[in-house]
């Protein structure tokens, strides 16, 4: 009796194996939708960009990129969340939306622990703050830091612009008004690129954005960046001088990038997004687009990228929950 239920058992299991076989070799059959939490323009837009056309020339996949902006990248992961799970419809996630949202908004539509079943961590930057390269007339030119302090202590204060209300600028925005004392007045975008355009037009004095969102600007002589947000200066704004190094210590923040499926996408179909994915990471020309635009490519395995998002989750929980900072969706 037990040598037929070990049989039985030992079928069932090859049964249910084979069409998770037969679903991962068939896979994909169809596009790929892949979600994009900001508009064009923004570094997690070139980044996402960056690896859709990678895995259409190396693959010939379909991967139909979607913009999808809105509540500061909230709204792109809680339609990914609702998704069906079969694998056709992913989200490139980063530290705002998936470390910080669910801790700032009391009902986002997703919990970023329990709705996702991460693929993959693409990218890492840091953030860069900037201004106006050739302020107009009578506007204070912002070139370092002690600028930048120095008109957050007049009665006008520092015009501080972000990717969006509840972005993960806005709350280091916050955290930097409670460590020097600065008068900081929040300016909240829907992605990197408006931001930037109003830092141009002279409509904000500076921006905190992810250095691949702001280098191409940098390049080009429009934009002028003034300090990273990491405890080490990144390797594509070498000059750049980090916060801690100008006198504004324990800083060290940056943005994450990755790749999520629905909750209850096939083990299966995960693993080969996964290892795909990695393949292309690894290409020395799509290495060199990501590290051109101000990014560090990651990759690694869906458990490692899972282990390191509930550490950041926790973390950015705790840090949400030392400010006070609440919003309203």
């Amino acid at each position: 009796m037990k040598w037929t239920h070990a049989l039985a058992h030992g079928a069932l299991a090859l049964a249910t194996a084979l069409p998770l076989a037969a679903t991962a070799q068939d896979y994909p059959s169809k596009p790929i939708r892949l979600f994009i939490p900001f508009p064009p323009g923004g570094g997690t837009d070139f980044v996402s960009r960056v690896v859709a056309t990678a895995l259409a020339e190396s693959l010939k996949w379909q991967v139909v990129t979607e913009n999808r902006p809105g509540a500061s990248g909230n709204l792109a992961i809680a339609q990914a969340a609702q998704s069906a799970p079969d694998g056709y419809t992913i989200v490139m996630g980063q530290s705002d939306n998936m470390a910080l949202g669910p801790h700032l908004y009391a009902n986002v539509g997703y919990d970023t622990i329990k709705s996702f079943t991460p693929i993959i961590q693409v990218s890492e930057a840091p953030l860069a703050i900037v201004s106006n390269a050739a302020p107009s007339d009578g506007q204070v030119k912002i070139s370092n830091v002690a600028d930048m302090l120095s008109k957050g202590k007049t009665a006008k204060g520092l015009n501080w612009a972000t990717a969006g209300n509840g972005s993960m600028g806005h709350l280091f925005g916050e955290q930097l008004k409670g460590v020097t004392a600065i008068n900081l007045l929040q300016v909240h975008y829907k992605g990197a690129a408006p931001a930037m355009t109003d830092v141009m037009a002279n409509q904000v004095d500076v921006a905190i954005l992810s250095v691949p969102s702001v280098l191409p600007l940098v390049k080009g002589g429009k934009l002028t960046p003034v300090a990273v947000t990491t405890s080490k200066r990144s390797t594509m704004l070498p000059n750049t001088p980090t916060l801690s190094e100008a006198g504004v210590k324990g800083v060290d923040t940056g943005i994450w990038l990755g790749l999520f499926a629905p909750v209850g996408t096939p083990p299966a179909i995960v693993a080969r997004l996964n290892a795909e994915i990695n393949k292309v990471l690894q290409q020395p020309d799509v290495r060199d687009k990501i590290l051109a635009g101000g990014a560090i490519p990651v990759g690694g395995t869906s458990e490692e990228f899972a282990g390191f998002l509930r550490t950041d989750y926790a973390k950015w929980g705790q840090i949400v929950k030392a400010s006070g900072v609440k919003l309203s969706p």
